[in-house]
Order: C-alpha cells, then sequence, then structure tokens
C-alpha cells in the first residue's frame, strides 16, 4: 500500500463529486458509479461506503464494522484502511 495515500483514523472519507453508491438491478448488485467507470461492490465494500459519509472518522467506521460484526478489530482496520486507500488512488473518496 502507497503510505502516502494511507487514511489516517481521524480521516473523514466521502464519496467524490459525482460517485454514488447504488443498487443495480441489472447485474444484481451493489456498485460504485463514477464518471465512465462502475465498480461492483461485495457486502464488506458497501457496510464500508455506506459509512463514508465525511462525517464519520475512519476510526469510527471501523469501530461501528467491529461492533456490527463482531470481529477482530485490527483486521478490520487493516481491510478498511486498504480500501479506501485504494479508492482514494481511483480518484473515488476523498478524505
Amino acid at each position: 500500500m502507497n503510505s502516502a495515500i494511507e487514511p489516517e483514523a481521524t480521516a473523514k472519507p466521502r464519496l467524490l463529486r459525482g460517485v454514488r453508491l447504488k443498487h443495480d438491478h441489472v447485474r444484481g448488485g451493489d456498485v460504485l458509479l463514477a464518471p465512465e467507470r462502475v465498480v461492483r461492490l461485495d457486502l464488506v465494500a458497501v457496510a464500508i461506503l455506506q459509512r463514508c459519509d465525511g462525517a464519520r472518522s475512519v476510526d469510527a467506521i471501523v469501530d461501528e464494522l467491529s461492533e456490527a460484526y463482531k470481529g477482530d478489530r485490527a483486521r478490520i482496520d487493516r481491510d478498511v484502511r486498504a480500501m479506501l486507500a485504494d479508492l482514494v488512488a481511483k480518484r473515488m473518496i476523498a478524505l
């Protein structure tokens, strides 16, 4: 992972302008829509992106997911940060 885009614990991720989280009835799942791009999402990605509202910090998102899914917080933290870093690199979210 590129450390230059690794999300800080206090960063408040949000979808960039023109990027939308939608349920795609044709494909039968959730997608992240951006200009000229469609990214198919799994349930974990949807759970993370639903919380990327610009109000919650990365730590708050990790805490909510850890509580909701009763998972290992350290692993959830790594997964959330990796996904957010990837989407920042793709210019789909801002921190």
